[in-house]
């Protein structure tokens, strides 16, 4: 029988974790965003580790220019 123990369950969440910050760091520095947005973003998702990625995810993308 294969189940999750709590370290796999740590390991999934860190595996997890860094995907969504690669990721959006790599959205930040493609993307093209008005005055200074792209540095902020880039420091509050480098800075805040857990809450950073998903805020951009959240506010972030309304403030791109298209």
């Amino acid at each position: 029988m294969i189940g999750f123990g709590l370290p796999e369950l740590i390991v999934l969440l860190v595996v997890l974790h860094f995907i969504l910050w690669i990721i959006a760091t790599i959205r930040i520095l493609r993307s093209k965003f008005m005055g200074h947005y792209k540095i902020i973003w880039l420091l509050v998702v480098l800075v805040i580790p857990v809450i950073g990625p998903i805020a951009y995810f959240a506010m972030g993308k309304k403030q791109k220019i298209v």
